[in-house]
């Protein structure tokens, strides 16, 4: 199958990750929950609370019996029992009657506020309230939380530590997750040497396979360097051939763009079932990106240079990880932040750029955005940077002081 140059707008390779459907389903304990995305709507099979508390030391009471209370004048009512944390209390609160109850201690039947101890005073059998409560006050109710049938965690929402607490104190201790997606990463190029061999000259070090790695576990994928590929078509494809079999995305740094010695693209070509989504976006850096599909797997051919195949990655990549992790809505994207250019920025109609941005704050609060220039080859710039700036398609680069989009990373 023979592929022609299609070049795409970001938003086109971004709504293109709907054809691809999120990752099975399976279930993990709570310790491992954190950051994974629920596959199931989780529905509560209790109230939370299970029983009306105090979230305060002090005395149960009936509300309307303290109003009117006051510092000169207080309420006088008969002390009937103490109900210490942990224990159901054996009796029913009635008009005129008061309990000394702890922080967490359960509600007796009748009371439906507690008066804190500081308002509050014992004598003998007796208690003055001085200060009057309203029902509800320093009392959370049965099922305030979550009720019986209630909703506890949406299909799709990313679990937090407040989920997990929640979901344990409603007794879920094994929670449906979608998988999280295998990532094979493929670096090709002859000048390519491992990180650890000596350099020849000529050579340079693979730095790819290693920052797209981290990238991809920071995305929540399980990464697999496939190693060095050199260029030589047969053995990228059989290299290719077996990461899909092992795998569910590619990852492809090199030889993605147009010239004699490239063969992504024939590869991938090659493929029996394979879709070409682009071969080519209007972004710099990053335009000579490849994106096909075979069955539910994705293929990305991504640029050479190390800078350019780590903004690709932030820019379409990861939202494509995130989706097959069950994301949806602004948890497929970097969090963005808006802040004031210290400098003018020129920049081409008709493609998105990307700048890399340090990001300061001024004495007034307002966040400004200082630029690193560099080539797309040099590291230090993406390794110095907060984030990364976006200049729209229809615009012709950002003033100094103008606003704009930052994707931090």
């Amino acid at each position: 199958m023979e592929f022609f140059f299609q070049v795409k707008k970001v938003e086109e390779v971004l709504s293109a990750i709907e054809k691809f459907s999120p990752l099975g389903k399976e279930n993990v304990d709570l310790t491992s929950a954190q950051g994974r995305f629920c596959a199931e709507d989780l529905i509560s099979q209790e109230d939370l609370p299970p029983f009306s508390r105090s979230t305060m030391d002090g005395y149960a009471v009936y509300a309307r019996d303290t109003f009117g209370a006051r510092e000169g004048e207080p309420v006088v009512l008969r002390l009937v029992g103490e109900i210490p944390m942990g224990v159901e209390p054996t009796f029913t609160l009635s008009s005129g009657e008061a309990a000394k109850i702890a922080t967490g201690g359960m509600l007796p039947e009748g009371a439906d506020a507690v008066v804190m101890l500081e308002y509050a005073e014992e004598i003998g059998e007796l208690v003055e309230i001085r200060r009057p409560v309203a029902p509800g006050e320093n009392v959370i109710t049965k099922g305030e939380d979550i009720p019986k049938g209630g909703l506890i965690l949406a299909a799709h929402t990313r679990i937090t530590p407040g989920h997990i607490g929640l979901l344990a104190s409603a007794g879920i201790t094994s929670i449906p997750v979608f998988k999280r997606p295998k990532v094979a990463i493929i670096s090709t190029g002859d000048e390519l040497v491992p990180p650890e061999a000596p350099l020849e000259p000529g050579k340079i070090r693979d730095a790819n396979s290693f920052s797209l790695c981290a990238a991809v576990q920071e995305a929540g994928g399980t990464a697999h360097i496939m190693g060095i590929v050199p260029d030589q078509e047969e053995a990228l494809y059989s290299t290719l051939e077996k990461a899909l079999m092992e795998n569910d995305v590619v990852l492809i740094s090199g030889g993605s763009s147009v010239g004699t010695r490239d063969y992504t693209l024939r590869c991938i070509s090659r493929l029996p079932d394979a879709e070409l989504i682009c071969h080519g976006v209007a972004v710099k850096p990053g335009k000579p990106t490849i994106l096909a599909r075979t069955g539910n797997k994705a293929v990305f051919g991504l640029p050479g240079q190390v800078t350019s195949a780590l903004v690709v990655f932030y820019i379409m990549v990861r939202p494509l990880l995130l989706h097959l992790q069950g994301a949806c809505g602004k948890d497929l994207f970097l969090p963005k932040v808006r802040a004031k250019a210290l400098r003018n920025i020129a920049s081409a109609q008709g493609r998105e750029d990307y700048i890399r941005v340090k990001l300061q704050e001024d004495k007034e609060g307002k966040l400004w955005a200082e630029p690193i220039f560099g080539r797309s080859g040099i590291l230090s710039p993406m390794a110095q940077a907060d984030g990364l700036l976006h200049i729209p398609s229809e615009s012709e680069g950002i003033y100094e002081g103008e606003e704009a989009e930052i994707f931090l990373l």
